[in-house]
């Protein structure tokens, strides 16, 4: 019994040892403190611009109904939509900025020869048969084509003699 937990411990460890996992609870930790950081902005930034702009309120009057004792708001709705568009607007803008550093950083590499351009191989031209010009492969000695004989062909039935 010991040694199905000590199995299952050993998996565990594993499954968190892997790199995903790491990498996914880091962008979760750096989401999280992401989102107080937009938070932030808004609430101290954002919505009190709004609030100048529209005379004192960041709520939009009229946007909440009430059904029965329960109330709808829309102006919180509206609220959050807002805050989705800030968040991702702010996402949009850091992850340009973080590709534009990098290309700026790759191209500074290159320029001064850190960075090497991978030579790109081109492939060998397909060999044709001097003969009938199809395409064989590189090792025929006949073409499959016109059957040819081409370099390299050996045959020892060619070099007896009949009589």
């Amino acid at each position: 019994m010991a040694s199905g937990k000590k199995g299952i411990l050993t998996e565990f460890q594993e499954f968190i040892s892997r790199g995903n996992v790491m990498d996914l609870a880091v962008g979760v930790i750096i989401g999280g403190a992401f989102t107080a950081i937009v938070n932030s902005l808004v609430t101290n930034v954002i919505s009190p611009l709004i609030s100048f702009i529209t005379g004192g309120s960041t709520e939009v009057p009229g946007m909440a109904v009430s059904l029965g004792g329960n109330t709808i708001d829309f102006g919180a709705f509206l609220g959050a939509v807002i805050n989705f568009l800030i968040t991702a607007a702010a996402v949009f803008a850091i992850v340009k900025s973080l590709n534009a550093l990098n290309e700026m950083k790759d191209k500074a590499a290159h320029k001064v020869g850190l960075v090497k351009d991978e030579e790109k191989e081109e492939p060998p031209a397909p060999r044709l048969c001097p003969f009938c010009r199809q395409e064989i492969p590189e090792d025929a000695t006949r073409c499959p084509y016109c059957t040819s004989k081409l370099d390299g062909y050996k045959n020892d039935q060619d070099t007896r003699h009949l009589c």
